[in-house]
């Protein structure tokens, strides 16, 4: 396994007899590193330890041992680490496998140049009630191999989560732990307490009648079942993919119930870890992929939720947090459905960048995609001037990707409507909107449609890491 490296301290914890003394040793060789001892006490007889900050390195031995009444039990664990630990959820997106994605083969053979990274998968299992320790568990930890990164379809190692810790193994040099716990086909009220559901208004109950023929959906019962059990190990961050059952269900409530989701799980894992989390954890996500082509607005209305409504992160709502832009990469003709596009190597490379920036502090690394500074309107000549936040590489033409909100009345009291609008580069950070034969306009928007564009051909990019520029919306008062 991997233990989470200096400044946080790992904890380690079990179950044992309520009125028995527990001694955990690392060792490393035949020296003894640290020595600690504790009760074990409560109703249910868990225990924790947390350890001395160790760097990053190994390979040690840890022993707990039991002592109740003369009596001596003992658990050894061999091969531990001590590195960086991520935590990686969400729902299907993340769960496919590696077997699943593009240039699959070559990714399975790369599994044996990285024996310091290591893998755990959760089962999937879904409770009523908090549980303190898992129902089952699907791969424990273990050194990555061509089979247990590809095992089946949906089922372990997530693509996303080991090619995002392939990057960071090789770049950091030392080890990384992936914890995987995903689900397909679940809401983000599922993997929520039933503290998060009450920030935005929603009780654990909400759901029961409607969604009683598919308990995954029933909310909170994977946080009991597959988030809560984790919350005593430290970690480093997390990342996230999901969404798109609620661009179905609770469309309007995710602006809330995803930052309120980012904000229990830090409070939770740090609470849960003796203090040892950073209660501000980074935490990364994507921004949601492609569906299918249609005129429906619940894709793109989700990835701006994703966002907290403001078309960017880290933003006020979710500080510490990253992005990875996925809306250039569908893939229409994808055997598990349009809605899994097979290219998890850029979704996972896209969320390194945002950890590099955030987790790590690199100041020189481009992690996010162009944004909109400014947009200054001219209605007397109809056209409005979008800076952008960095250099643009205009990779295609914009054909009808950005559109006004267009009333026929001068005065803007008529009905609007959204149209194309064309547009051009005028500099290298600025793009020129038309609206001739618009009266009045009241909003301008970009991309805002579940497939804005073919794959990797949407047409903004940054001129530095060709990152996709997020759509965005704005309103006039």
């Amino acid at each position: 396994m991997v233990l989470q490296q200096r400044p946080a301290r790992a904890v380690v914890w079990g179950f044992g007899e309520v009125g028995a003394i527990v001694t955990v040793t690392l060792l490393r060789g035949m020296d003894t590193i640290s020595n600690m001892t504790v009760n074990v006490t409560g109703d249910v007889g868990v225990w924790k330890v947390v350890l001395d900050p160790m760097d990053y390195g190994g390979p040690y031995h840890l022993i707990a041992q039991q002592t109740l009444r003369q009596e001596i039990t003992s658990i050894h664990l061999d091969d531990v680490l001590f590195g960086d630990v991520w935590f990686c959820g969400g729902q299907s997106n993340m769960r496919m496998t590696v077997s699943q994605i593009f240039n699959a083969s070559q990714e399975l053979a790369l599994a044996a140049q990285y024996p310091y990274v290591r893998l755990f998968t959760a089962s999937l299992e879904y409770s009523d009630t908090e549980l303190l320790d898992f129902a089952k568990v699907a791969m424990p930890w273990s050194v990555p191999t061509s089979k247990n990164l590809g095992q089946g379809d949906f089922t372990y190692f997530s693509a996303v989560c080991w090619i995002f810790g392939q990057h960071l193994a090789r770049k950091l040099k030392y080890p990384i732990g992936l914890v995987e716990s995903a689900c397909g086909g679940t809401l983000v009220e599922a993997w929520s307490s039933k503290t998060a559901l009450s920030k935005c208004g929603l009780s654990d109950t909400s759901s029961k009648t409607k969604l009683r023929n598919y308990a995954y959906l029933d909310y909170s019962v994977l946080w009991n079942a597959m988030i809560h059990p984790f919350l005593n190990m430290t970690i480093k961050g997390a990342i996230w993919y999901q969404g798109e059952s609620n661009a179905f269900m609770n469309l309007d409530l995710y602006n809330c119930t995803f930052p309120a989701l980012i904000q229990d799980w830090r409070r939770s894992f740090h609470e849960g870890s003796l203090g040892q989390t950073d209660p501000n954890f980074p935490f990364g996500f994507v921004q949601l992929s492609t569906y299918v082509k249609s005129n429906r607005d619940n894709f793109p209305v989700i990835r701006w939720h994703q966002t907290a409504d403001y078309g960017y992160v880290p933003n006020p709502k979710m500080p510490n947090t990253f992005m990875a832009v996925a809306m250039d990469l569908g893939d229409e003709t994808c055997p598990y459905g349009s809605i899994h596009p097979r290219d998890k190597q850029t979704v996972a490379y896209r969320l390194y960048l945002g950890a590099q920036a955030i987790a790590y502090g690199d100041r020189h690394v481009h992690y996010q995609g162009p944004f909109p500074d400014s947009i200054d309107v001219d209605f007397t000549y109809s056209y409005m001037n979008i800076t952008y936040n960095q250099e643009l590489i205009i990779t295609h033409t914009f054909d009808n990707i950005f559109e006004v909100f267009c009333s026929a009345d001068m005065n803007g009291e008529g009905q609007y409507t959204w149209i194309p609008a064309p547009a051009e580069l005028q500099s290298s950070k600025v793009v020129t909107v038309s609206f001739k034969g618009c009266s009045h306009i009241s909003a301008v928007r970009y991309a805002w449609s579940e497939w804005p564009c073919e794959y990797k051909q949407c047409p903004i990019y940054s001129a530095n890491q060709r990152l996709p520029a997020p759509l965005f919306i704005k309103y006039w008062k």
